[in-house]
């Protein structure tokens, strides 16, 4: 009879020891000591864009507690699971032969750190800009990415589908964005953008600019506008991503974020899909 009871107790256990488990491993779960641990600014090394970057976190971060390490410093911590990092990293995807991107990158610190930072735990990862040629709109943007880092890591810590839906979720923003300013540099539009399309934004009053014009409503707090941003590599190699977002010039909330692979049929920027998609709200 024991024998009997042992194995009905266990078999009814089995569940909800399974899903003990599985909430343990989910991503939510796994950062949700964020807030509460340090989260190491690793600096890279050049001393103008460590600047820039020191001050943007002494003024925004606000989420955990902070400190500023070396390169050398996280290597030397990386294994420690009650850290977290941010630091600058170069992306290579699977059909480039080097790294064509540079991202700003939120990862965990862990045993995994070992066979490398592709084995940690990412948090987040933005697009910050070409890795070999950067147009320096990346200093105008950094403020704005480390706001939309935090944003998504606190979001990612309430549900899961935040954490696993990725910066793409909040593209659904755009369906709210019927009133708002929509601002597009030029140079973030595709080489294929016809003036018939062009003819269309205008009619809808989305504006095309220049980068530095763009730019200027971030720098100014525009409100109640949109500003596009793009990133891909400087030499548009074919097999590679470009990045396309638009932000909030003054709450810096992410209303788009998509990426497509470079083809010859399709080079970097804002393709035509993008835009009828974007005007179709308006």
């Amino acid at each position: 009879m024991r024998i009997k009871i042992l194995i009905l107790a266990t078999a009814l256990l089995l569940p909800m020891l399974a899903g003990a488990q599985a909430q343990i491993n989910t991503k939510k779960f796994k950062i949700g000591d964020f807030t509460e641990k340090t989260t190491k600014i690793v600096l890279s090394g050049n001393d103008f864009y460590d600047s820039c970057l020191k001050d943007e976190i002494s003024a925004r971060w606000r989420i955990s507690p902070y400190e500023f390490c070396t390169l050398e410093e996280f290597d030397a911590l990386k294994k420690d699971q009650n850290l977290y990092f941010l630091l600058t990293t170069k992306g290579q995807f699977k059909k480039e032969t080097e790294p064509g991107l540079r991202f700003l990158t939120l990862i965990k610190g862990g045993l995994d750190a070992e066979n490398g930072i592709n084995d940690m735990l990412e948090i987040v990862s933005m697009p910050l800009s070409s890795a070999e040629d950067p147009s320096g709109r990346e200093l105008v943007i950094l403020p704005i990415f480390i706001d939309i880092i935090q944003q998504y890591t606190l979001d990612s810590m309430e549900k899961d589908i935040n954490a696993y839906g990725g910066l793409a979720n909040y593209s659904i923003n755009i369906t709210s964005t019927k009133d708002m300013s929509i601002i597009f540099a030029e140079e973030d539009l595709s080489d294929r953008i016809d003036d018939t399309t062009k003819s269309a934004m205008k009619e809808k009053d989305i504006e095309i600019t220049d980068e530095e014009s763009a730019d200027e409503f971030f720098t100014k707090n525009a409100s109640s506008t949109l500003v596009s941003y793009t990133v891909y590599p400087s030499d548009r190699r074919i097999g590679s991503y470009c990045y396309k977002m638009l932000i909030d010039a003054q709450t810096y909330e992410l209303y788009y974020f998509k990426k497509h692979r470079i083809t010859k049929k399709n080079g970097p920027g804002f393709l035509k899909e993008d835009l009828l998609r974007i005007m179709s709200i308006r």
